[in-house]
């Protein structure tokens, strides 16, 4: 059905921009329990703390802080900031999109700022950059997955606004270090803003770096020494917050006094506040479920090389298959075995480290396909 010109209608880069797909719901095999592995929530919730904080929540008739200071505050002493460097969101990604509102968008001659990033990366990125009004720049990753930061240092032009770095980068996996950030900060201009989006640090923080090999970056080690960058974080992943939409950028006062401005009035509630205060107030307990999920990657990981398979290094709670034209008949063949995962077109399937059992099932669909993804450069 066309659409009559005398309704309305929506601005022309709706036109232009891809539809999110979430991760869909397993289909009901009979004899088989479902297993959701496509959206990279963790598998065994909140800790139990969290959970009586829910059962008791009676605040509902009240607005929530706009500022959430109290989340703030207890932000500030866990990660030893200064409260005033902290901006909380709906999610990780609402902070992004405080971010870009505030930072890139049309202007008032109509040229569009550039927003520069990888690709593939977060598929939300493409989303939020057009209906910010700015243009998207996508540099495409290297062939082991990870970001070509020469490659995304040459794409920054006199229209650069924001560029976004994904560490771990989500949908392939590989993590960045601090090296290699700073080496690609002391190329971009000091006006551009450089978003540091860390989703699944704490899977970073869990993970063994072998001997002779550079970490994963740490954001707040970066950021007192770049006034132009912003590290995004959220409850989402590791605490198990994710239906609750509470995350948060870190970034000196000079941003931060503008980012305020821009974020939505209340959208991280009462609930999620307390929420996410009880997860800091236990940590360890997160971080015990978060090491379980890293051991599972790991024999995951290892299941796949044992089957002959190839996968990027991953840092985060995912696995890449770089499966190509063979996409589409592996999730559909993953699915059959009452399992969810999350397939890219033609380009591969991500897979979320779930439940032990999960993971197990995962690895025999693996056995039973036949178009293992191999190491880039070999046939």
């Amino acid at each position: 059905m066309t659409a009559s010109t005398d309704t309305p209608q929506p601005r022309p880069v709706f036109s232009t921009l891809p539809k999110y797909a979430a991760g869909k719901p397993p289909v009901p095999v009979a004899g088989l329990t479902q297993y959701k592995l496509s959206s990279n929530e963790n598998p065994w919730g909140p800790v139990p703390e969290v959970s009586r904080v829910l059962a008791d929540f009676d605040r509902v008739h009240r607005y929530p802080d706009p500022l959430s200071t109290r989340l703030r505050e207890a932000l500030a002493r866990h990660l030893h900031v200064s409260v005033e460097d902290i901006v909380t969101g709906a999610g990780s990604l609402g902070a992004l999109t405080q971010i870009l509102a505030t930072f890139a968008g049309a202007n008032a001659d109509g040229s569009q700022d550039e927003v520069v990033y990888a690709w593939r990366s977060f598929e939300a990125y493409p989303i939020c950059v057009g209906l910010a009004g700015a243009k998207s720049v996508q540099v495409p990753n290297r062939a082991d997955g990870a970001h070509d930061f020469e490659a995304m240092a040459a794409a920054i032009t006199d229209r650069t606004r924001v560029v976004l770095v994904c560490s771990p980068n989500n949908p392939t996996g590989p993590a960045v270090t601090e090296s290699q950030m700073r080496r690609f900060m002391a190329q971009v201009p000091e006006h551009v803003v450089v978003v540091l989006d860390e989703a699944y640090f704490e899977f970073c923080l869990a993970s063994e770096t072998p001997a002779g090999e550079e970490p994963p970056v740490n954001g707040l080690n970066l950021y007192p020494d770049y006034p132009n960058l912003v590290v995004l974080r959220t409850f989402s992943k590791a605490q198990g917050l994710a239906g609750l939409r509470v995350g948060y950028s870190i970034s000196h006062p000079e941003l931060t006094q503008y980012l305020r401005v821009a974020a939505t009035p209340f959208a991280v509630t009462s609930l999620a506040e307390d929420a996410a205060i009880a997860s800091l107030e236990h940590h360890e307990t997160v971080m015990e479920r978060v090491k379980h999920l890293v051991a599972e990657r790991s024999r995951v990981v290892d299941g796949l090389h044992d089957l002959g398979w190839w996968v990027p290094e991953t840092r985060a709670n995912f696995v890449w298959l770089a499966l190509g034209e063979h996409t589409q008949a592996f999730a559909e063949l993953a699915e059959q075995h009452a399992l969810a995962v999350r397939a890219f077109g033609n380009e591969g399937v991500r897979v979320s480290i779930g439940e032990d059992e999960a993971n197990s099932r995962f690895l025999q669909v693996c056995a039973e396909f036949h178009h293992a993804p191999r190491t880039p450069g070999r046939s």
